[in-house]
């Protein structure tokens, strides 16, 4: 069709400019990564060390309390496993389209291919990853999980992932992102396009926990009806080279309503531009974005953005984040209001714990390191639901590690 050679096209032309904002990361540098990777049917046969990777991003090996779990190794889907196909759907996108013909109606319709050198890629490459469907009315129980993962050195992982959640349905998705031990540097896209219809609920949470060479670029764009509610929550504690995050939720139904939770730490030589971005195009919808941020020496741009279309939507903005042992911290928050009647607000700050916080705690018996870390878990709690004892842990012991560094 000439309407798919226009596309392809134009995903060619945009493969060979410099990134818009952002390092640029030289895709020459990276061979592909393989999509020929051996199936993994039982993950109770997974190595310790691997077992151990998957739940430090919140996906649990025995698949206890999941209704679905599905993962991603390479450019491969190694592994799906369902509990009960009436309330949820999981497959790779490549079967998805194979089984339904609608599928090819959302795909591509969020992303542009065009829109910048690595969605370009993920095109061109014809990326694989999962499809996730809440049918009409159902409730799952318990969420789905979904690891992507790194297993080859110096490679390009590309990935197209689809979630749709039906009129009236409610889905819950947790989805780990990280690196294979001994696995440094690499390069991770990841196209996400996310459709929430009239009435439905769609709670959405990503753990990052890469190796400390990865450069991150995921684009994500999620598209809600009337009266639907989409929660985001976005953690990332550990090194890691780049990570470039900004999706962008649209209110498209009257009554919609988002929330986006940011929690990041920037270690020494990370850099981190992470946001999103919300647009107001019916009336009535609402949305709340609420970043929080640390940096232990490396550097963070914190975004938010609310793009007003529609009368009598409210938003609100806020960035705080934490200066711990040199680093960088930006805040960038922007408003735009279209029309008259809306409501649109922000607040933003950057800075250190104040000391009379530290000597507030130490006088109630607590130790100077103790006092900060307990400043620290406080300032990072968002309320994040559903996630493994095991990961909790692990966000305890970087928590307590950072509030030992602050010192």
């Amino acid at each position: 069709m000439q309407a798919d050679e226009d596309v392809r096209k134009r995903a060619e032309a945009a493969l060979k400019k410099t990134a818009a904002y952002g390092e640029d990361f030289d895709l020459d540098e990276y061979s592909i990564a393989s999509k020929d990777v051996e199936k993994t049917e039982d993950l109770g046969e997974l190595s310790e060390e691997d077992q151990r990777t998957l739940l430090n991003v919140g996906f649990t090996p025995s698949e206890e309390n999941r209704s679905g779990s599905l993962i991603m190794l390479d450019n491969a889907v190694t592994h799906t496993s369902l509990r009960n196909k009436d309330v949820v759907e999981l497959m790779s996108l490549k079967d998805a389209m194979k089984t339904h013909e609608w599928v090819k109606d959302y795909v591509w319709k969020l992303v542009k291919p065009d829109a910048d050198k690595y969605t370009a890629m993920s095109y061109l490459q014809e990326a694989d990853g999962y499809f996730i469907r809440a049918p009409e009315g159902k409730k799952s129980k318990m969420p789905v999980q979904t690891c992507l993962l790194l297993g080859s050195k110096q490679v390009s992982q590309t990935v197209h992932n689809i979630v749709i959640v039906e009129e009236g349905a409610e889905l819950d998705v947790i989805t780990g992102c990280s690196t294979k031990h001994g696995i440094e540097k690499g390069l991770h896209l990841g196209i996400s396009e996310m459709y929430v219809k009239k009435g439905a609920t769609l709670n959405f949470t990503m753990i990052h926990n890469w190796a400390e060479q990865i450069g991150v670029r995921p684009r994500t764009v999620v598209h809600v009806e009337e009266g639907g509610t989409y929660i985001s929550n976005y953690v990332t504690l550990k090194p890691v080279k780049s990570i470039q995050a900004y999706p962008t939720v649209v209110l498209e139904g009257k009554g919609a309503f988002a929330r986006l939770n940011t929690i990041a730490v920037a270690h020494p030589d990370s850099e981190l531009d992470l946001g999103s971005r919300v647009i107001f195009n019916a009336e009535d919808t609402k949305a709340e974005l609420i970043s929080r941020t640390i940096t232990t020496g490396g550097n963070i741009i914190a975004r938010g953005e609310m793009i007003g279309n529609a009368n009598k939507a409210k938003g609100h903005l806020e960035c705080h984040g934490l200066v711990l042992g040199g680093g960088m911290q930006r805040a960038i928050p922007i408003l735009e209001a279209n029309v008259e009647d809306i409501e649109l607000s922000h607040e933003a700050a950057v800075g250190r714990i104040a000391r009379e916080q530290i000597e507030y705690l130490m006088a109630r018996g607590l130790t100077e390191e103790e006092s900060v870390g307990m400043i620290v878990r406080g300032f990072l709690d968002v309320g994040i639901q559903g996630i493994p004892d095991e990961l909790k842990a692990d966000i305890d012991a970087t928590i307590e590690k950072i509030g030992e560094n602050a010192i």
